[in-house]
């Protein structure tokens, strides 16, 4: 008898938990369980899709291997399902372009989202949200080559898309921030400040209330990360705020 496909939204909701929770442990074993789970079924558009999971886990885990092993085998689902030219291709370059950057794999970073932008461009259909978050982070491959002038130009189109989506404002404060780092990059801290400290006022003015379309974990992992960016700035009583307010809703749930 053959198995049925996993509940992909199911998968997707639980991982959420976990990662609202903060429990790296659980969402592996979770994702692991559910990868074997699609693999006994046949069901490749479901072990696509935990394996994309996995590459956003590994990197945000430090895993190079895994998230490196989990993107070629995602490459090679694409490639056996024929699914070059579709939006779930385009979301799955991205996955990998952006951990291909986390672990300094910077060319290939780079070719992954030229790879994605190509689908993502040819498809009228395509969401707002998906065009803003692969332009910051291809921007991010592109600092680090050093290409600021194209980042800033990524950047600049990634708050353009996000600015149309319900709840883009914790996304547009994350490429504010970033674009304060490649000015700071670019001209050295002196010469950046009155362009990094318009940038960093602008990200704190979008992360000051959140968005009512946001989840709370969501918000508080924004919080959380952009933290430390305020610190580096100078902005100690915003970064404290910040992480307060993320440990508040991370001890609710």
């Amino acid at each position: 008898m053959k198995m049925p496909p996993i509940d992909q939204r199911r998968v997707r909701e639980k991982m959420d938990e976990y990662m609202s929770r903060r429990d790296y442990a659980g969402a592996e074993k979770h994702l692991l369980y559910w990868l074997e789970e699609a693999r006994m079924a046949g069901d490749l558009r479901g072990e696509l899709m935990v394996r994309g999971e996995l590459i956003g886990h590994f990197r945000k885990t430090g895993n190079r291997e895994g998230a490196l092993h989990q993107s070629d085998e995602a490459l090679r689902l694409l490639e056996e399902m024929e699914f070059g030219g579709t939006i779930t291709a385009g979301t799955t370059y991205v996955n990998i372009a952006t951990a291909c950057n986390a672990f300094d794999e910077n060319e290939r970073s780079l070719q992954m989202f030229q790879k994605a932008q190509q689908v993502y461009e040819s498809i009228p259909s395509t969401e707002p949200e998906l065009l803003g978050g692969l332009y910051n982070n291809m921007a991010l491959t592109l600092v680090s080559l050093h290409h600021f002038e194209e980042a800033m130009s990524y950047y600049e189109k990634a708050l353009a898309q996000m600015a149309k989506v319900p709840g883009g404002e914790l996304e547009q404060a994350i490429t504010y921030m970033n674009m304060a780092d490649v000015w700071n990059l670019k001209l050295g801290s002196e010469e950046a400040e009155p362009k990094v400290q318009s940038l960093v006022d602008q990200a704190y003015a979008l992360l000051e209330k959140k968005p009512e379309s946001v989840e709370d974990g969501y918000y508080a992992f924004v919080c959380e990360k952009c933290a430390p960016s305020f610190e580096y700035y100078g902005y100690f009583l915003a970064a404290d705020e910040l992480k307060e307010r993320a440990r508040k809703i991370y001890e609710r749930t």
